[in-house]
C-alpha cells in the first residue's frame, strides 16, 4: 500500500476567494487562513504527507502568489506543482484545467479549506475494491444540519443527491475528499466553469460513484463561526 500511496497524485483546490471569511480573513487566500499562527493549508499538507503522498497539486486562484511563495520558502517533503486560474472556475472548472498535471491513473482530489481526518490507505482501498470511477469520502449528516446529501445503497453505491434534503436515513454529505480515475475527464462537458458537488457528480450516478463512511468530524474554515471552531479543534 506504501507503493501505492506514493504514486497517487493528490489535487488541492485551494483557489477560491473566501468571501464569508472576509470579516475575519482579507489579506490572504482562504486555505493560507491561520490556525493558531499556522496556515491551514501547511496542516492539510502535513496530514497527507504523513501517509505517504509524495506528490501535490495546488490549484491556486485568488491571490496564489501569496501561496507558491510560501511553499518557495518554506521546506516541504512532497513535490509541489502548481495549475494556476485566472478567473475563478469552481471547483470542478479548477479541477479540469489541472488535467495536464495529473500523472496518476488514479487520482486523490481535497477542498483547501476542510480537514477531515481519514486514513486514507482504506479510503484507496475501498475505491479499488469497488472498481470505482470515482469515490467521495462521507460522514453521517448531523441533525438539523442543512447541507447537500448523498444516498446510498446497501453496497455503497450513491443513488442519489440532493441539495439542503430533509434528513433521511442511508443519507450522508460530503466531506470534499474524493478519489477518481483518469477517464473521469472524458465524462465533463466543454463547460469552462462548474461545481464538482452540484454541476458534474449527480451525473455520475450510474456510472460507478461510490461513498467511503467516516466516523471523523469534518473541519470547515468556510464561515467565521467554523474558522473559530477550527482554532480550538486544532
Amino acid at each position: 500500500m506504501d507503493n501505492q500511496i506514493q504514486s497517487i497524485d493528490t489535487v488541492i483546490l485551494c483557489g477560491g476567494i473566501g468571501r464569508r471569511l472576509r470579516p475575519l480573513v482579507d489579506d490572504r487566500p482562504k486555505s493560507m487562513a491561520e490556525i493558531n499562527h499556522r496556515p491551514f493549508l501547511d496542516i492539510l499538507l502535513e496530514y497527507i504527507g504523513s501517509y505517504g503522498f509524495k506528490r501535490v497539486i495546488l490549484c491556486i486562484g485568488y491571490m496564489g502568489g501569496m501561496i507558491r511563495e510560501h511553499f518557495q520558502k518554506k521546506s516541504v517533503p512532497l513535490e509541489m506543482v502548481y495549475s494556476e486560474e485566472k478567473e475563478p472556475l469552481g471547483t470542478g472548472g479548477a479541477l479540469k484545467a489541472a488535467k495536464a498535471l495529473i500523472r496518476s491513473k488514479t487520482f486523490m482530489v481535497l477542498n483547501g479549506d476542510s480537514f477531515c481526518r481519514i486514513d486514507f490507505s482504506k479510503f484507496i482501498d475501498f475505491h479499488l475494491n469497488k472498481k470505482a470511477l470515482v469515490s467521495l469520502a462521507l460522514t453521517k449528516v448531523k441533525q438539523g444540519k442543512n447541507c447537500g446529501q448523498a444516498s446510498l445503497n446497501t453496497n455503497n453505491r450513491i443513488i442519489g443527491f440532493k441539495e439542503k434534503a430533509d434528513l433521511q436515513d442511508r443519507a450522508y454529505s460530503s466531506v470534499g475528499i474524493y478519489l477518481m480515475e483518469g477517464r473521469i475527464f472524458s465524462l465533463m462537458d466543454k463547460k469552462k466553469k462548474f461545481s464538482l458537488e452540484y454541476d458534474f457528480f449527480p451525473g455520475l450516478i450510474n456510472q460507478g460513484c461510490y461513498g467511503y463512511i467516516t466516523e471523523e468530524s469534518l473541519i470547515d474554515i468556510g464561515t467565521p463561526e467554523d474558522y473559530r471552531k477550527a482554532q480550538k479543534f486544532f
